[in-house]
């Protein structure tokens, strides 16, 4: 789950790490009274889940009422396009206004999990401010790493070693430093995150260390645990699709193609769309209904599939053990009834009640469900169909 920059930075603000002050606001007028608490320069900054924000305009450094209400009007009026966006780009519901703040010198400091190791990974760099894999790329060894105990965390020596390979000697400095990445494996721990990222982290003219960008992304999977943090989940930002697939149990990612996906198992339905590729045709989803899949389940599948105007044929992939191949059948023929097919739905079943699901269909008689005799066959049929 992500949260915005303006939630994160109240999360690591809560666990000690330095951040200005800021207020978060949805109107112009909302503006003008945040620059009024505020005063002096601030920096207005568009609240989405995605990067680029500067380089697409909105991020913007303000001196006066008049340039902070410009800024505000422009970033709510208009969408954002960005690398991350892509060209049906982005709409600006919320804006951060911060304190701006004099900066000397910028690094980046950040956790992932390290999935080779099993362990989290903390890493610093002296070139914060920019994309961090631009600089992976670019140099290496311009990124230090630690690996952090799973129950013992980040320990005292790895941070100091951390800071020293920014470069920080004063002693103060040094000491907000390891402040500052002790709250940020804190943060990391503590939710069960898997991002945390400060991006850039400051050192002021006047030695100060600050946080001033974050980003904290959450597992979707410990949320249970964190009931403060799943409050902060913003449906607005999210494909409308996925919000809707997450209250069924269905675990669906929009993708790019035109054929629909409906597959129980994830590996199933990574091997289904692989398959689809292979065959020339370009998958439009991913939609795992899981093993234990209801009738219900699997008739708001295919709503959502079909909801999708890019859509213009189905592969439906079931290898019934306990989702059985008879309730994958009724779905269907429910669904075609329910929901009306005005795209072809290829269908490949097998394993438990196969003969029987094979019944129904041929009963029902309908037109838009095409039998496939096995995986191969089922995608070069919906791939030829939908390039027809």
């Amino acid at each position: 789950m992500k949260v915005h920059e303006y939630q994160a930075r109240q999360i690591l603000a809560d666990a000690g790490v330095p951040v200005p002050p800021g207020h978060v606001v949805e109107s112009v007028e909302q503006a003008e009274k945040a620059f009024a608490k505020i005063g002096g320069r601030v920096v207005v900054k568009a609240q989405v889940f995605a990067g680029g924000r500067g380089k697409a305009g909105f991020v913007k450094l303000c001196d006066n009422l008049d340039q902070v209400r410009e800024a505000a009007r422009f970033m709510l009026s208009n969408r954002m396009v960005s690398k991350q966006t892509g060209p049906e780009s982005i709409e600006v519901k919320k804006l951060l206004l911060a304190s701006a703040v004099d900066i000397e010198h910028e690094y980046y400091v950040g956790i992932v999990v390290d999935r080779a190791r099993n362990c989290p990974a903390m890493m610093v760099s002296k070139e914060g401010g920019v994309e961090i894999e631009e600089v992976a790329a670019r140099d290496p060894k311009a990124i230090v790493r630690e690996w952090l105990h799973p129950h013992l965390g980040l320990q005292r020596f790895q941070a100091l070693r951390l800071v020293d390979s920014l470069g920080l000697t004063d002693k103060e400095q040094v000491k907000a430093a390891v402040k500052t990445l002790n709250g940020l494996a804190d943060v990391f721990q503590k939710y069960d995150c898997s991002l945390a990222e400060i991006n850039p982290l400051v050192r002021t003219p006047a030695g100060e260390i600050l946080a001033i960008d974050a980003k904290v992304n959450f597992d979707d999977n410990a949320l249970f645990r964190h009931s403060q943090i799943a409050e902060l989940h913003d449906p607005s930002e999210e494909n409308p699709n996925e919000v809707r697939a997450k209250k069924a149990d269905l675990s669906y990612i929009a993708l790019d193609g035109n054929i629909g996906c409906l597959v129980n198992g994830a590996g199933l339905a990574m091997a289904t769309m692989d398959i689809i590729k292979l065959h020339g045709g370009e998958p439009a989803n991913f939609l795992d209904v899981g093993g234990s899949v209801t009738k219900e389940n699997a008739i708001e599948a295919f709503r959502i599939i079909l909801s999708d105007p890019k859509v213009k044929g189905v592969l439906v992939n079931i290898f019934g053990g306990i989702a059985k191949c008879d309730t994958i059948a009724e779905a269907l023929i429910a669904a075609a009834r329910e929901v009306g097919f005005k795209v072809p739905v290829v269908v490949r079943l097998e394993g438990t009640n196969v003969e029987r699901a094979k019944e129904l269909l041929k009963e029902a008689s309908i037109d838009a469900l095409v039998p496939a005799t096995d995986l191969t066959d089922a995608a070069a049929k919906v791939c030829k169909t939908v390039a027809a």
